[in-house]
């Protein structure tokens, strides 16, 4: 049997979701004459602790006099557990059945050419965080509510702040004509002013640790507390809302995360069944204090591979003066290849629909590589066409290895790309260390989270107000952490009672990152008081290091089984790869799972068929495109088409100008003083410097407070002391270029004194650890 793509109109960019549904269409047009109108949408959002449930509902109504077949596309966050779908349809609900793909299409076209009502819900073939939901025979003046639900882990950012996010932008995804994918067909648009739905959602957030505050980037109401101990406390969305951006939700706890364990009964004994659901689940939350450590050797290739497509050249955000992608791209390239420590090798790759490479292979980082490096660097565009990672990606790992430098690869994209588990495939083959980027609103998270899953990495999204920089050198910081080794989890139970691991193995931990571990506890449960121990251990540089959390072996009951569900998620996710790459001896597995659980996967769908109408739908199905809504005069874009159907708009060309020319870096004087270091942490007294530091270049040299001392040391020290006195609050972007050149200088007291005076700083000379 072959699997058909039931989405006529595919790609839709600026997709509105509410916990997983699409929000930003409005109707579903009949030849321009009446809509079907989608009256509401309401999100219930539940978080506690780190863990989100999410509850959403869209209303439609059939004002048309014949029958309607409807599709859906929406993103999701490729971490959301979806565990539940069902239609409310005139007062009746419908659960729906989480059955193998091939079936659930095979139930539903039977259902239709029945002319009975059916739903069908699955993620798209090539990418995990693409939904298509098709609602057949919805009958004139019938009323439908469609209701998805699905629990998700939240990330914790490096401050200890929780975030989440409502998927809001379903970017137009690169894809070739030849591929069966819901994102791989044209639609209609419609001004964002025309939706005429209303969209309301509200937030419960509760936690022991109490909660400090809630913010968003779009207008909430004022967070109102639910009781005294401020444990708990609810938010919702003010209405209004414009469909322009994602929600985001930044969640600030009172007291620092601590390492937890909950465990959560399993199905009643009473219940046959078998699998996942039977027994108790644990999930064990560590946050290792992995000390800061030196290496003693830094060694490396550093490969950066950066996304040149037409896309690139949109804002970062929606917000007043995002700075463009592309624009933000070369600026972290800067910082990056700054930053490299000397004796290393490196390569820069721009892709697109072609890719181009900095060097033939990856060279030695010397002065001269990296001034080439960075002339490249400011001749940079996003003039590549559409978005192939594959290509360039297999280039780079058939690259002869250098011996004794191994590969990292930092890959920034948008990622609009259709195809992610043939790129995330290719990764995972290659074993190397990988950091991801997703760029800009509606970045695939699948591509993004999945691509560092599989490498040992770690992934970012930059959105909003973020600085692609600071995340950048965060990810470059932890490549050149010395290596956390044998890395291992153990239990102390009762006897009789054993834990078996359903998270894979972990090989790589990084300062400042949380680890979260999925179990099943099999055998003989203890009384109600006995306790359980689960110890983590690892080395560092020759040191034994480990984290133990005691913890009551009493499970507590979920109608939802919040924690099974998570924990069969965490196993999909190494498992699955995809309706189609998937390889055989994991399908099975994977079938298994998703059908014990309940939790979708490539190999499963949702279907449900109302069976209680007395009789067929009536009259011919009419198929009905639903429109994707543009934002008018957003960043004055003028469409292109170009190959593979990737849109964005003509891209803006800069005049040239010098290395450190202001043509390129504007007013930007961090960025100019970066780019005026030298490779080895140096930099030199010239014009330029001198500029940025407000002062003529006589006066620099004048200035130099020790006989015969080397020029380049008092300007190296001048240029530490600006960055402290005017970038503190950037220290993350430049901390790493720094240290490379107090590593030259060798500082001395005298010199950072005199260079504070001639400055007028403020600086204390005990932070240069004198």
């Amino acid at each position: 049997m072959t699997l058909t793509c039931h989405c006529p109109f595919g790609i839709l960019p600026h997709a509105w979701l509410a916990g997983g549904l699409l929000l930003k269409f409005v109707h579903l047009l009949y030849s321009g004459l009446s809509p079907v109108p989608l009256k509401s949408i309401s999100v219930t959002l539940s978080i506690r602790e780190f863990v989100a449930g999410v509850s959403a509902t869209l209303n439609y109504e059939n004002e048309e006099e014949v029958p309607l077949e409807t599709f859906f596309v929406f993103p999701m966050d490729e971490d959301s557990a979806v565990y539940s779908f069902e239609a409310e349809i005139d007062g009746k609900k419908i659960k729906a059945e989480l059955k193998d793909k091939r079936k659930a299409h095979s139930i539903y076209e039977s259902a239709l050419s029945n002319r009975r009502q059916a739903f069908l819900l699955e993620e798209d073939r090539y990418s995990r965080d693409v939904f298509c939901c098709n609602v057949g025979n919805l009958h004139p003046g019938s009323k439908v509510a469609l209701t998805l639900k699905y629990v998700q882990e939240l990330p914790l950012e490096a401050d200890g702040t929780l975030r989440y996010v409502l998927p809001a932008v379903l970017n137009p995804r690169y894809c070739r004509s030849s591929e069966d994918s819901c994102l791989n067909m044209k639609t209609p648009v419609v001004p964002l002013e025309e939706l005429p739905y209303t969209f309301s959602m509200i937030a419960t957030i509760s936690s022991q640790h109490g909660i400090e505050r809630i913010q968003s980037n779009c207008p909430f109401s004022p967070m109102e507390y639910l009781g005294d101990d401020k444990t708990s406390a609810q938010v919702s969305l003010t209405e209004g809302h414009k469909f322009d951006r994602d929600v985001e939700l930044l969640i600030y706890y009172r007291e620092k995360h601590t390492p937890s364990v909950a465990v959560e009964m399993g199905q009643a004994k009473d219940n046959p069944v078998d699998g996942l659901m039977k027994d108790p689940s644990v999930m064990v939350c560590f946050y290792p204090n992995i000390p800061e450590v030196e290496s003693p050797v830094i060694c490396g290739e550093f490969v950066f591979l950066m996304d040149r497509s037409g896309s690139m050249h949109c804002p970062i955000s929606k917000q007043d003066k995002s700075q463009l992608r592309i624009e933000a791209a070369k600026e972290t390239l800067i910082l990056l290849l700054k930053s490299l420590p000397i004796g290393c090798y490196f390569n820069v790759y721009g892709f697109g629909t072609s890719y181009e490479a900095f060097f033939p292979n990856s060279v030695k980082y010397t002065q001269q590589t990296m001034e080439e490096a960075l002339r490249r660097v400011q001749l940079m565009r996003a003039d590549l066409g559409g978005t192939e990672i594959l290509t360039p990606l297999q280039i780079i790992y058939g690259e002869p290895s250098i011996p004794g430098h191994p590969l990292q690869l930092f890959i920034f994209t948008d990622g609009e790309v259709t195809d992610t588990f043939s790129v995330i495939n290719e990764v995972r083959r290659n074993r190397t260390k990988c950091f991801s980027f997703g760029i800009g609103e509606g970045a695939s998270t699948s591509l993004i989270k999945g691509i560092a899953r599989v490498a040992g990495g770690t992934s970012e999204f930059i959105t909003g107000k973020a600085r692609m920089q600071s995340k950048a050198l965060s990810a470059l910081k932890r490549a050149l952490q010395p290596a956390v080794e044998d890395i291992s989890v153990s239990w102390d139970l009762p006897r009789g009672l054993s834990a078996k691991m359903l998270s894979p193995e972990q090989t790589v931990l990084y300062r400042g990152q949380r680890l979260i571990i999925y179990a099943l506890l099999s055998g003989t449960m203890p009384p109600a008081d006995a306790t359980g121990e689960v110890c983590l251990k690892y080395m560092l540089q020759g040191k034994s290091f480990e984290n133990r959390v005691t913890f009551s072996l009493q499970p507590k009951p979920d109608d939802n089984f919040t924690i099974h569900r998570l924990a069969a998620k965490s196993f999909l996710q190494t498992k699955d790869m995809g309706f189609r790459d998937t390889p055989a001896k994991d399908k099975k597995d994977v079938l298994k799972v998703s059908i014990d659980c309940g939790v979708i996967s490539s190999q499963t769908a949702f279907i449900a068929v109302n069976k209680s109408l007395n009789k067929p739908v009536q009259g011919p199905l009419a198929r009905r495109d639903v429109p994707r809504p543009i934002l008018l005069g957003a960043a004055s874009m003028i469409p292109r088409f170009y190959g593979g159907g990737e849109f964005y708009p003509i891209p803006r060309f800069y005049g040239g100008g010098g290395l450190h020319s202001n043509s390129f870096f504007g007013d930007n004087h961090l960025v100019q003083l970066i780019s005026l270091q030298n490779a080895d942490g140096s930099w030199y007294p010239d014009e330029n410097l001198a500029g940025i530091l407000g002062r003529s270049l006589e006066d620099l040299l004048a200035a130099i407070p020790v006989k015969d001392a080397n020029s380049s040391s008092w300007a190296t020290v001048l240029a530490m002391v600006w960055l402290h006195s005017n970038a503190k609050q950037m220290k993350c972007e430049w901390e790493l270029l720094e240290k490379k050149a107090r590593t030259w200088i060798r500082i001395h007291a005298e010199l950072v004194k005199a260079a504070i005076a001639f400055t007028k700083s403020s600086v204390d000379p005990a932070i240069f650890a004198l």
